[in-house]
């Protein structure tokens, strides 16, 4: 691996998921939460929290089934009202991160969760999903999640410090791979299989779930979670394996949105909403003056000028109805016309990919 490779500081980023494995918070044989070792997370969590930065948490479905979701909701809420957070609990499925419209719904709620400075703590929702729409293991849950809440970090607590390039278990010689700057067939020969009772996919769905985050622009780690203040060991320096990415997240999404998705319609918008999405602004309901087209929240829709010129492209928050209804009209008045509290914007700024014009 090249050492030309910077491994990157914990202090960089704003907004971190943070992905507990089943084995690090259950004591399998007691059937009941390791209160300290959560007590010592929790803690680390609320020490990059009060700095201003996002935190969101992915806990084990395969935890839920151990103690009970009721329970393990419970438990994170009385760890994080310790230090005066609230936890959000959300549980999500495949579908939430996959259709566009649900994807938009989960994460309006996650945003204003975090609006409102709490933690989010996500679960897959085992209670809906089948076995053939599950995830299957919540490494790749977390990297889903990440992408969709245009995290730059991704953290896997796990019961192994990292990627090594043999079996540390079984050959001596194995070394920690410290950096991966791309997940090559070399990296992925390296991952083993599981070998913990409660965690279904070891190291195999890890290198998945690094390159579900680095092509969505979000950075990970794998990091050992078999110690107490885990992420503060991670921000000395501690023994880890960084899986890069060359962009960033709302990059990503836009390119995403820019060349992978069949416009659904389109809104011609005035010169004064031209100027400002080029000053990086949202759309907002005002700047509209026409809507063509069937759409529904959530879909990719074509922004033109008032010369009918293509300015770019979005995922729109309205469908064509109420879009139709508040467009020309200021955001303050979206309640009175829809009759329910609606988005400031048409599309926001992280939807919207401008041409090059």
């Amino acid at each position: 691996m090249p050492m030309s490779a910077k491994i990157p500081a914990l202090a960089e980023f704003r907004r971190i998921v943070v992905k507990v494995g089943s084995s690090l918070l259950i004591d399998a044989e007691a059937g009941r939460v390791k209160q300290g070792w959560l007590a010592s997370l929790v803690e680390d969590v609320a020490r990059f929290h009060g700095e201003r930065r996002d935190l969101l948490v992915v806990s084990s479905s395969q935890a839920a089934a151990a103690v009970g979701q009721i329970e393990l909701a419970r438990t994170w809420a009385a760890a994080l009202a310790v230090h005066g957070l609230s936890a959000g609990q959300i549980l999500v499925t495949l579908g939430d991160t996959e259709e566009r419209r649900r994807y938009l719904n989960a994460r309006s709620t996650i945003a204003k969760l975090l609006e409102w400075r709490a933690v989010p703590v996500i679960n897959e929702n085992d209670t809906v999903a089948t076995n053939e729409i599950r995830y299957g293991d919540n490494d790749r849950l977390a990297a889903r999640v990440a992408t969709m809440v245009s995290a730059d970090l991704l953290v896997l607590l796990s019961d192994v410090d990292g990627l090594y390039d043999a079996p540390p278990g079984t050959n001596a010689n194995a070394k920690l791979v410290p950096v991966v700057e791309r997940i090559t067939p070399q990296i992925e020969a390296m991952a083993g299989t599981a070998n913990s009772e409660l965690s279904r996919g070891g190291m195999q769905t890890k290198i998945e779930a690094g390159k579900i985050a680095t092509t969505g622009g979000t950075h990970m780690v794998i990091a050992s979670g078999r110690i107490d203040h885990p992420l503060r060991a991670i921000a000395g320096g501690a023994r880890a394996t960084w899986f890069l990415t060359p962009v960033n997240p709302v990059t990503s999404r836009k390119k995403w949105i820019a060349g992978s998705l069949e416009p659904k319609g389109i809104l011609t918008i005035d010169a004064g909403a031209v100027a400002a999405l080029r000053r990086g602004n949202s759309l907002l309901p005002v700047g509209v003056i026409r809507v063509d087209g069937q759409f529904a929240r959530g879909d990719a829709v074509i922004v033109r000028g008032p010369d009918g010129a293509e300015i770019g492209r979005g995922l729109v928050a309205y469908d064509a109805g109420d879009a139709e209804k508040v467009r020309g009209r200021p955001s303050s008045d979206v309640m009175l016309l829809l009759g329910i509290e609606g988005r400031a914007e048409m599309i926001h700024r992280d939807d919207l990919a401008l041409g090059r014009g």
